[in-house]
Formats: structure tokens, C-alpha cells, sequence
């Protein structure tokens, strides 16, 4: 059963579909994630999924490129919730891949059953899996969204964990239901992030089932609780999500499908990369470390004055410290592979 705190928790903002360009811009400037409802109502698959799962299998199928697809395979038994097992060393389902139309016929043979088994086929790029999907189904927003790969996400009954995404997120659902519920980016440390290097999907996720969350063993979460938005998405509605914004996504009905659209702004090298060589590097040094380092990050990466930090040098002789541009990022590269050769 649902905790009842996700259903009184405060509802995400709506902003009015299609923005013009100069709305898109402040929205995503802004990183603060908003519900465009009806965004893609008029899509082909939106009606096709509104006519029943059999009309939506048959549209899906007319996309199929032949390719197999990425799957998670649950037993009926985790609920929809991909997750670690209790042991913690390994995971509570099967990865694997599948055709589209064995993938769609497995759907709809359980689809009135009470309890399938959880299958999830996410994050399948439009142009390689479904061609002609980018095509007839374009989304109406301006770049950078527009310009964005499109992935299709197709399943049953599942609950992804609260996780986050490195880039800005458009999602658009065109079958079934979403409820994500939300957490801004500060509230990490209360939501008892689980291992880095051994993840479900990529990003580390948290450890605390929001739906039935256990506060004597994460007692911070009730702070987190206070942060968090939700949002309820029909079939045409879609949902800006600014990175590294916590999410943890439901999806209902027994074949629903969701796109989204990922892209990245500024350079394309792996922060999350820096966090976890500063854990090797600086965390465990003295305390008097630690502290220096703070000043220097605040003073080159995260201060008001950061981009000037070195303004005081003559251009070539900034390097490395210079504003970004192909050349100075190939310096920087370089210099930390002299650096960390001996790593």
C-alpha cells in the first residue's frame, strides 16, 4: 500500500504547452522541474495507446527495427520494484535483451493477470530500435529537447528508486501512468544513497523504499519528506526534470511507454567522475587538508568568482585555468593524465 505522505506531499508546478523558445530557456535556466500537461496529445501513439494495448502493440510493432532491446525481468514477487536483494550482493532481477514483438506479446498475454512477472525494456534510442518513431512523433519543444535522442520505455507495472540523471530531462508519457515524486539535489544526504560502483542502471540510487519507508533505520528521510514534490502524468502529459534532481518514477498499466529526452549543456566530462576521485584523493586526508582544499575548490569550481579566478594571467598563460573551448579541455585532459599516470 501506498504511504499516504506521497498522496497529501505537495503537488509539481504546470506550466502551459508549447513554450516558445524564450519561455523553454528561462524554464530550463531556472532547474526547478515543472509538469507540461498535454505536451504531446496529438502523437499517434498517444491515441493509439488511448484505443486500448492492443492498438499501441500494433502501432509499436510497425517501428520495429529489428535490434534487440535492453530488458529487466522480475519475478511477480518484487511488486514492479527493481531493487538490490536483501543481501546486497546482487539484484532482485534478471538482466537481458528481447525483440520488440516478443517483448510486446509477453505483455499482452499477462496484462490481465493480477500478479506478472515485472518486464522493462528503457532507455532503447528512437533511431536505432524504432526507426521512423523521431519522425512521426516529434517533440514539440525547442533545442536543446528538440534536438535530444529520443528513448522509448516500455513495460508493465514498475518502480524505478529515487535516483538522478547528470543531464536535463524532458519524459513524455504515451501509455499508462507516471507518478514521480521529486527531491532537489540537497536533500542527498538524507535520502541514504546506496553503492556507486554497483548500481542498477548507472546512477547510485537510494536505499529507502518510498513507499513503505523504514524511519527508524533512516531517520533522515523524514526531513526529505518535507522536500518532495509529486507529479501525476497522464498519456500526452510530459515532465521537465533539471539534473540532479532526485526521482523516483511508478509506471502502471500493463503496457505503458514513455519517451524521454536527455541532453547536456557545457562540457561532456563526467562530474560525477570528479566527486569520486575527490573521495580517493582529499576525504580521508587531516582535517587542515580537507579545509585548505574547500578554498581552493570554492575558488577555481564553485565561487562567485570561479570563471576569473584567472583573469590576473595573460590568456596563454591561463591553460588550463582558461574558459572553456576545445583546446583548453584537450589541456586539461592531458594534464590529468600526466597527473593521475601513476594512479
Amino acid at each position: 500500500m501506498v504511504d499516504d505522505w506521497i498522496a497529501v506531499a505537495p503537488k509539481l508546478r504546470e506550466v502551459a504547452s508549447p513554450l516558445a523558445a524564450g519561455d523553454f530557456d528561462a524554464l530550463i535556466a531556472e532547474a526547478r522541474p515543472v509538469v507540461m500537461r498535454g505536451l504531446v496529445a496529438d502523437w499517434a501513439a498517444v491515441s493509439a495507446a488511448k484505443a486500448g494495448s492492443d492498438a499501441l502493440a500494433g502501432l509499436l510493432r510497425g517501428y520495429d527495427g529489428g535490434r534487440p532491446l535492453g530488458l529487466f525481468a522480475g519475478s511477480p514477487a518484487i511488486g514492479g520494484r527493481f531493487f538490490y536483494r536483501d543481501d546486497m550482493a546482487g539484484y532482485n532481477f534478471e538482466r537481458g535483451q528481447v525483440l520488440l514483438p516478443a517483448l510486446l506479446d509477453a505483455l499482452l498475454a499477462t496484462a490481465t493477470d493480477p500478479t506478472p512477472p515485472a518486464l522493462y525494456a528503457g532507455a532503447n534510442a528512437a533511431d536505432e530500435h524504432f526507426p521512423g518513431w523521431t519522425r512521426d512523433h516529434r517533440l514539440p519543444l525547442p533545442s536543446p529537447a528538440a534536438e535530444a535522442t529520443a528513448r522509448l520505455w516500455i513495460g508493465n507495472g514498475s518502480r524505478v528508486s529515487a535516483h538522478f540523471d547528470m543531464s536535463d530531462n524532458v519524459a513524455a508519457v504515451v501509455a499508462g501512468r507516471r507518478r514521480v515524486v521529486l527531491f532537489p539535489p540537497d536533500q542527498v544526504g538524507n535520502l541514504y544513497i546506496g553503492p556507486f560502483d554497483a548500481t542498477m542502471a548507472g546512477q547510485p540510487t537510494s536505499m529507502v523504499d518510498l513507499e513503505q519507508p523504514d524511519h527508524a533505520r533512516y531517520p533522515l528521510f523524514r526531513v526529505a519528506q518535507e522536500a518532495a514534490q509529486v507529479a501525476e502524468l497522464s498519456p500526452g502529459d510530459a515532465i521537465f526534470i533539471p539534473a540532479m534532481w532526485w526521482h523516483e518514477i511508478r509506471a502502471t498499466g500493463p503496457l505503458n511507454v514513455l519517451v524521454n529526452y536527455w541532453w547536456t549543456v557545457g562540457t561532456s566530462d563526467a562530474p560525477f567522475a570528479a566527486l569520486v576521485h575527490g573521495i580517493l584523493a582529499i576525504r580521508d586526508r587531516p582535517a587542515s587538508e580537507r579545509a585548505a582544499f574547500r578554498a581552493w575548490f570554492d575558488h577555481y569550481v564553485f565561487g562567485e568568482g570561479a570563471r576569473s579566478a584567472a583573469d590576473h594571467l595573460p590568456p596563454p598563460a591561463r591553460s588550463v585555468l582558461g574558459p572553456p573551448s576545445p583546446e583548453r579541455d584537450a589541456r586539461v585532459r592531458g594534464f590529468l593524465r600526466r597527473m593521475l599516470g601513476g594512479s
